[in-house]
């Protein structure tokens, strides 16, 4: 797919733009309602706010508080048959865990459905629908932990059952119409077939795209082409074609730690920019999400009265495609 096709189909954000334009970019009102749930850092709480509306009372918070849950790395939701809508969460700290989503306004851990503590920096998290099994990427070196279940419904029944190098990993999305797992780290994205059920689940042997000489970090949905994938990289953003491995830039933009879309073509993407606040040593992140319109052009920030510390922005969606 070339740039001219990736553009009409509304899942490009434009021409590339400087970094400082994009963080000045003033407010403006949002045409499409939407959710998004970001992982802010320094409160350390997953939270959902309406794109439309200022940001300031969530409408959904968790707090799972510090030590191995410092830190908030990634979230996702998915839909389960026997707990509705759940949370899957990471935190550099070296915790993953699941919680039910109706359980808002949860502090700590007590009510998580399941955590781990796979260490290495977890920086992603997925669930394989169906099965029930847990795949998570850790940094440093690079790792992907894999946790089956003995009942699909019980996830306190999870438990470790393969672990695979993969130097750099930063990003996982599963593809549910391929019924592959994706990771990105570095240099390379890798879509891993999968087999068997309960504790027999295992990742096979999988096929490398290369992203060039750079670290991979966030992999989303296109929710309106099923055939791609959108990634952010060192210097970029890109989109997979998930059959053809066609990689296209989309974005000349660096430190972008991870990028969203709605099925309109309106985008969103949290950027590093390489300041600290508050006095802590948190440069990865912004203190705004920055919004585009579906021309690509940047329409409006929303931030946080007290001064937030954004490190991923994602839309609150449950499904893979």
């Amino acid at each position: 797919m070339d740039r001219r096709t990736l553009l009409k189909s509304a899942v490009a954000v434009g021409a590339a733009v400087p970094a400082a334009s994009l963080l000045g970019a003033g407010p403006a009102q949002a045409a499409i309602s939407y959710d998004v749930a970001v992982c802010e850092q320094y409160r350390n709480q997953v939270q959902i706010y309406t794109n439309t509306s200022t940001w300031t009372t969530p409408k959904w918070i968790f707090s799972p508080g510090g030590g191995g849950w410092s830190n908030l790395s990634d979230v996702k939701f998915r839909s389960t048959a026997a707990f509705g809508e759940i949370a899957l969460f990471t935190a550099s700290g070296g915790n993953v865990g699941l919680l039910k989503k109706s359980a808002s306004g949860t502090q700590g851990t007590g009510s998580l459905l399941w955590s781990a503590s796979p260490g290495d920096n977890p920086h992603a998290i997925e669930r394989i629908p169906n099965v029930g099994a847990i795949v998570t990427a850790s940094t440093t070196p690079g790792k992907l932990s894999v946790y089956a279940p003995t009942a699909v419904s019980d996830p306190s029944t999870l438990a470790l059952v393969q672990t695979i190098s993969f130097p750099g990993a930063h990003g996982l999305w599963f593809d549910d119409v391929a019924n592959r797992l994706w990771a990105i780290g570095q240099d390379k994205a890798t879509s891993y077939p999968i087999s068997g059920t309960y504790r027999s689940f295992r990742l096979g042997a999988g096929t490398n795209v290369s992203i060039g000489s750079s670290l991979g970090h966030s992999l989303d949905a296109a929710y309106n082409d099923s055939g791609l994938l959108l990634a952010s990289r060192s210097g970029s953003v890109i989109s997979i074609q998930k059959t053809t491995h066609v990689v296209t830039v989309i974005h000349e933009n660096s430190s972008v730690k991870s990028f969203s879309m709605y099925q309109s073509g309106e985008a969103f993407w949290v950027q590093a920019t390489g300041k600290d606040y508050h006095g802590d040593t948190r440069n990865w992140v912004n203190p705004n999400v920055q919004f585009f319109d579906p021309v690509g052009d940047p329409s409006f920030t929303r931030g946080l009265s007290y001064g937030a510390e954004f490190y991923k922005a994602r839309l609150h969606n449950v499904n893979y495609h």
